[in-house]
C-alpha cells in the first residue's frame, strides 16, 4: 500500500520504518534488492549517495532549506532510525559518505523517526518546536515488488525443490527408455534387471560419504557437485548404451554416485538455514519435488521418445542441470552467516535456533551409534521404505495382473501415487508446523505424524484383500501413499532435530538402511510372489510398518541430543 505525507519541522516524530534520509534539493531513496540507496537529484543527475536497509521505497521531495535551525545531527545514525540533513550543492550529484564533512554542512532541518515495525500507515506524528513553518518535505512510500523483499530461505528451499525435481526426472527417464532400448541392443529380462540396479551401486555408496561432505565442507558445495555429476552421467548415457553394456553400468553407477549426495547434502543446508517453526513444511515441499519429478519424467518420457528418439530424453533432461548450478551458484550459501545479502531481521530469525557455527571437523561416530533415537531413525527408516518401494516397484504389475488394466492404463495410474504423495507431504508440513507453533512439543509431533505415515498404510493395504472393484482398490493405493507422505514431517524431519550439526551423516546412515530395503525388499516380492499372493506381499509390509510404529513412539525424541 503506497503512502504519501507531509513532514514540517512541527511534524517530527515517529513512524514505522528504517533508514538514512539526506536532505537536497531532491533526496530519493531506490531500492537495492533488501536494502534502498539514496540518491540525490540535480536537474537531471541522479547519483547514490548512500545505502539504507528497508523493505519500501521511499522518495523525499522539495526538502527545503531554512537558516534558523542550529541543530546538529550524525549524517548517519543507528537503524531505526531516519535522519534529515543537508549538504552541500557545490558539487552535484557527488557521492556523499559517512564522514564527508566538506559536502555536509550545518543541519539545518532535521527529523528522526524511529520505531521496530515497518508499516508506515500507522506513523504516529509528536509536534516538535519549529523555527520555520514553512520547511516541509513530502514522503511517498512505495511497495517494492515482492520477489526482491522474499525471504532468501525460502529461496534455498526453492532451489533444493528444483534439484530434487531433476533428481527424479533424470532417474525415471531410464524405466520409460528401457523398453526402446532393449529392442535395439536386444536386451533380455535379465539385462534390463541388471541396468535397472546398477543405480544403486553408486547411490548406496555415496549416502554416508555425501553426510560427511556436507556436515564438513557445506551442502552448498556437496548439492552442486551432485547435480552437475548426475547431469553429466544423464546426458553420456546414450553414448554409453552404445559402446557397450559395461560402459552403460558404469554410467549408471556414476548417476547414482551423483544423486546419493543429493538428500545429505539438502538436509544439511536446511538444518542452518531453516528454523524450527518451518521445518516440517520446507522439508515437504522439497521431497515433493521429488514426487513431482517422477510425475514429470513419466508424462514427457513417452513424448520426446515419440518425436526424437530415445536418446533425447537423456539430452534434454540432463541439460536442465546446467540451468539451475547457474542458479545455485549465484544465489546458494551454505549458511546464513556466509549470505552478504541475507537482512539482519531473517538473520536474527533464522539463528534463533542456535545452531553451532563451528565447522565439523570430526564425526563422532561412537557417540552417534550409542543414541537410542538415532537406531529409531535407522529401524523405521528401514520400515518404511520396504513399503515404499514395493508400491512404486510394482505397482504397474499389480495394476496389470490383478486388476487387468492394460498397460497404457496402469501407466497412467502409476502417476497418480506421485501426484497423492505430493500434495498429502505439503498438507503434513503446514499441519505439523502449526502444532508447534501452537506449543505441542516436537517430540510429540514427530510421533503423531510418523504413525500416521506408518499406520495409514498399513490399514489402508489390508483393505486391498476385501475391495471387489478395480476403482477402490486403485483409491486404497493412493490413499495408502498419501498418508505415507505423512512421513515427512516425522522420520525425515527428526534428523535435524536430534543432530543439526551432524543432520547430513544422520540422513546418510538411515537412508543407507531405507535404500537397502528397497532393494531387498523389491527382490523379496518376486520371491514371494512366486510362490504366495498379493496378499502375503502386502501382510509383510503391514508387519514392517507395525514394527516401525512401535520403535518410533518408544525411542524417537524431537530433542537434541548430539551438539
Amino acid at each position: 500500500m503506497a503512502m504519501s505525507g507531509l513532514v514540517s519541522n512541527r511534524n517530527f516524530g515517529h513512524f514505522i520504518g528504517s533508514g538514512i534520509l539526506c536532505r537536497g534539493e531532491q533526496a530519493i531513496l531506490l531500492p537495492r534488492g533488501e536494502r534502498l540507496s539514496v540518491a540525490v537529484v540535480h536537474g537531471n543527475i541522479v547519483k547514490p549517495i548512500s545505502v539504507s536497509p528497508n523493505g519500501r521505497q521511499l522518495i523525499l521531495l522539495s526538502l527545503h532549506h531554512s537558516d534558523k535551525s542550529h541543530r546538529d545531527y550524525p549524517q548517519q545514525i543507528s537503524k531505526g532510525s531516519f535522519a534529515c540533513c543537508s549538504f552541500s550543492s557545490s558539487s552535484p550529484g557527488g557521492w556523499l559518505e559517512a564522514g564527508d564533512k566538506d559536502k555536509i554542512v550545518e543541519n539545518r532541518t532535521s527529523a528522526f523517526y524511529k520505531s521496530e515495525e515497518y508499516d508506515i500507515t500507522e506513523a504516529k506524528l509528536d509536534s516538535l518546536p519549529s523555527p520555520d513553518e514553512n520547511n516541509e518535505a513530502i514522503l511517498v512510500e512505495r511497495d517494492i515488488p515482492w520477489w526482491q523483499s522474499f525471504p532468501k530461505r525460502w529461496v534455498i528451499v526453492l532451489l533444493c525443490f528444483a534439484a530434487f525435481l531433476l533428481c527424479n526426472m533424470d532417474r525415471v527417464n531410464m524405466s520409460i527408455a528401457i523398453l526402446p532400448m532393449s529392442k535395439e541392443f536386444n536386451w533380455n529380462s535379465a539385462t534390463v534387471g541388471l541396468i535397472q540396479s546398477s543405480f544403486f551401486w553408486g547411490y548406496l555408496l555415496t549416502q554416508i560419504l555425501g553426510g560427511i561432505w556436507a556436515d564438513k565442507i557445506g551442502g552448498k558445495l556437496v548439492l552442486g557437485f551432485g547435480v552437475v555429476w548426475w547431469s553429466v552421467a544423464t546426458i553420456l548415457t546414450p553414448i554409453a548404451a552404445k559402446i557397450g553394456l559395461p560402459f552403460l553400468l558404469i554410467m549408471r553407477a556414476f548417476m547414482g554416485i551423483g544423486e546419493g549426495v543429493a538428500m545429505p547434502a539438502m538436509n544439511n543446508l536446511l538444518s542452518k538455514w531453516i528454523p524450527v517453526s518451518e521445518r516440517s513444511r520446507s522439508l515437504a515441499l522439497v521431497y515433493s519435488g521429488m514426487y513431482l519429478g517422477s510425475v514429470t519424467g513419466l508424462a514427457f518420457s513417452p513424448i520426446l521418445i515419440h518425436k526424437f528418439g530415445w536418446p533425447s530424453v537423456f539430452y534434454s533432461f540432463g541439460s536442465l542441470g546446467s540451468i539451475w548450478f547457474a542458479l545455485w551458484l549465484r544465489k546458494a550459501y551454505s549458511s546464513p552467516e556466509e549470505d552478504p545479502e541475507l537482512s539482519k531481521e531473517e538473520k536474527k530469525l533464522i539463528m534463533g535456533g542456535s545452531i553451532s557455527k563451528e565447522p565439523v571437523k570430526v564425526i563422532p561416530w561412537r557417540l552417534i551409534l550409542s543414541k537410542a533415537p538415532v537406531w529409531a531413525l535407522i529401524i523405521s527408516h528401514f520400515c518404511h521404505n520396504w513399503g515404499t518401494f514395493i508400491l512404486l516397484t510394482w505397482m504397474p504389475t499389480y495394476y496389470n495382473q490383478v486388476l487387468k488394466f492394460n498397460l497404457t492404463e496402469s501407466g497412467l495410474l502409476c502417476v497418480l501415487p506421485w501426484l497423492t504423495m505430493a500434495a498429502f507431504a505439503n498438507i503434513g508440513g503446514w499441519i505439523a508446523d502449526t502444532l508447534v507453533s501452537r506449543g505441542l512439543s516436537i517430540t510429540a509431533v514427530r510421533k503423531i505424524m510418523q504413525s500416521i505415515g506408518f499406520l495409514g498404510p498399513a490399514f489402508f493395504l489390508t483393505q486391498l484383500s476385501y475391495v471387489r472393484t478395480p476403482a477402490m482398490a486403485v483409491l486404497c493405493m493412493a490413499c495408502s501413499q498419501g498418508s505415507d507422505a505423512f512421513s515427512q514431517s516425522g522420520l525425515y524431519s527428526n534428523h535435524q532435530d536430534i543432530g543439526p550439526r551432524y543432520a547430513g551423516v544422520l540422513l546418510g546412515l538411515s537412508n543407507t538402511a531405507g535404500v537397502l530395503a528397497g532393494v531387498f525388499g523389491t527382490a523379496a516380492t518376486g520371491y514371494i510372489l512366486q510362490r504366495g499372493s498379493w496378499d502375503d506381499v502386502f501382510k509383510v509390509s503391514v508387519a514392517l510398518y507395525i514394527i516401525g510404529t512401535l520403535v518410533w513412539n518408544l525411542f524417537s525424541t524431537g530433542e537434541k541430543i548430539l551438539d
